[in-house]
């Protein structure tokens, strides 16, 4: 297995550089097509207006979105001619309510999704339900990366955040194109618990399927010394010196969709290297 169409979708001119270049670097590593979204959103809310001004209110944000979504398709477009990979651009406008129906459609005919964190200082609101449009409704890994920091196209030092859950076991099988080719593995597992099947050799079970899929796994056993299990994983991977993080996407039920649940969206929230999750 390996990633041979990966997408990005792009919202907001100042994360748009970084995110690009990520995705780029991935698509470059793994000779995949780069598939790019760039939309503009509409963030208003239908029905706060006085009687009579909603047409007019719904036409403005339509037109400033329709602006935004020409720029960021050009400025994309600009970017790309730095790379040499094949890729696509599409862009359109997309109102909030919708637009995770909207980055569904299209991550669902991709292998991987390649997304701004979207948590902290001056991240618009649509970020987060692009996020979980993409894994949740569209079934697609996705990996978000800091402002701040270009995660490597190839990771040389992975931390698997391990508590043998369905979601957990769907995050590594998503990632093992990247496990593969790191130069160590870290399964993680956090105070294992005291009785079950696997209780003499925590991780033991993922460490051998990783290992016959070529990679080189460790097994990392921590205390929880810290009230949240993110903390925890966060802090070895500072110790570690990580470049990656790959762990399974939480959510609770909103009607038939999902949305994060408290556990991802802590660790999303201060995260310091790049994360892959799957749901």
């Amino acid at each position: 297995m390996a990633y041979k169409s990966v997408m990005t979708v792009s919202t907001d001119a100042k994360l748009q550089e970084s995110v690009l270049d990520h995705a780029a670097g991935l698509a470059s590593g793994f000779d995949a097509h780069l598939d790019i979204l760039c939309l503009g959103v509409d963030r208003t809310q239908t029905g706060y207006y006085y009687a009579g001004a909603n047409a007019m209110v719904i036409q403005e944000t339509l037109s400033r979105a329709a602006k935004d979504a020409e720029s960021l398709a050009q400025s994309a477009t600009a970017r790309m001619g730095s790379y040499e990979c094949r890729w696509a651009l599409d862009h359109g406008v997309a109102q909030l309510a919708d637009i995770g129906r909207h980055v569904a459609n299209r991550a669902r005919f991709n292998d991987l999704v390649v997304l701004p964190l979207p948590y902290g200082k001056g991240h618009g609101i649509e970020l987060e339900p692009v996020l979980e449009g993409a894994m949740f409704e569209g079934q697609v890994p996705v990996m978000v990366g800091p402002d701040d920091v270009t995660p490597p196209s190839n990771p040389k030092k992975i931390v698997i955040g391990w508590n043998e859950s369905a979601e957990a076991l769907r995050a590594v099988r998503s990632a093992l194109p990247l496990l593969k080719q790191a130069d160590s593995v870290h399964v993680v597992v956090i105070d294992p618990p005291k009785h079950g099947p696997n209780r003499s050799d925590p991780g033991g079970a993922l460490s051998q399927f990783l290992a016959r899929h070529g990679a080189k796994p460790e097994i990392d056993v921590l205390s929880k010394t810290m009230p949240r299990v993110s903390d925890v994983i966060m802090r070895h991977v500072g110790d570690l010196d990580a470049d990656l993080v790959v762990m399974g996407a939480y959510g609770h039920s909103r009607f038939r969709e999902a949305i994060l649940g408290g556990a991802t969206r802590h660790m999303l929230e201060s995260a310091q290297v790049a994360v892959f999750m799957a749901h």
